[in-house]
């Protein structure tokens, strides 16, 4: 298995992308600590569908832009598990409006939540890692971090800081055998995307060259060469996800 006895936290993970993610890494040995806001009935799925594959998993109740409690989640997981293999900075929303319709709380909590998000539990992560000598940290960032798009300017500005950010990390922490990298998912067919309209589907379908979008279980396996050490040489790079769209 590519990623036997390791543990990986992984943010928002109780469904979607990262839902997806935890069972890929579980499928491969991993055990999971994921988070999300509370234990509701998505989350309680997750967690029992993780079980199943016969691996440990604990799910931990918290606010990821909150830079204690993702501390704290972090300390717990090590007394939990024992060690930190790999991190998936997934945790993410979007409030789309038009940049002068944008409010102020909008901005914020969309930096709050996506960007700020990745900061703490890298920060969390980082002494426990460097003590190891060893780990993976994966940040979920966007093709629209990379081009931009219009009505998502606080979205765009999230993503593309979750790109330099993961470079910069990637530069402070290879000399001690931590590695950094992004995924930067194009259309996926999550519950956000499938819940538009048919037009508005069909619209982003047809800018993609392979006519499709992308299933959650695609950005899960990139994640998981980027996990295991079938990507040992691979550090503050960004992998795109996204049918050719960009």
């Amino acid at each position: 298995m590519l990623l036997n006895t390791q543990t990986a936290i992984i943010t928002g993970a109780a469904r979607g992308i990262g839902k997806q993610i935890a069972l890929a890494f579980a499928r491969e040995g991993a055990n999971i600590a994921f988070t999300d806001l509370e234990f509701n009935k998505a989350a309680q799925a997750t967690r029992d569908e993780i079980a199943a594959l016969g691996v440990k998993v604990q799910f931990y109740a918290s606010n990821a832009a909150d830079f204690e409690a993702a501390h704290a989640v972090v300390e717990q997981v090590v007394a939990d598990f024992g060690r930190v293999d790999i991190l998936v900075n997934n945790a993410g929303i979007t409030r789309d409006t038009l940049l002068m319709r944008m409010t102020e709380a909008q901005w914020d909590q969309v930096i709050q939540v996506n960007l700020k998000s990745a900061f703490n539990f890298t920060h969390a992560v980082t002494p426990v890692m460097m003590r190891q000598r060893s780990g993976s940290i994966i940040s979920l960032s966007s093709v629209v971090g990379i081009n931009g798009n219009a009505g998502q300017a606080n979205y765009a500005a999230s993503k593309a800081g979750i790109i330099a950010l993961t470079k910069s990390v990637a530069k402070e922490l290879g000399s001690r055998g931590v590695r950094a990298n992004a995924i930067a998912p194009g259309f996926i067919l999550t519950d956000m995307t499938k819940a538009l309209s048919e037009d508005t589907l069909k619209q982003f379908v047809s800018l993609i060259p392979m006519r499709r979008g992308g299933e959650p279980e695609e950005v899960a396996k990139v994640a998981l060469f980027l996990a295991s050490d079938l990507s040992s040489y691979v550090s503050g790079q960004v992998i795109q996800v996204n049918g050719a769209m960009a």
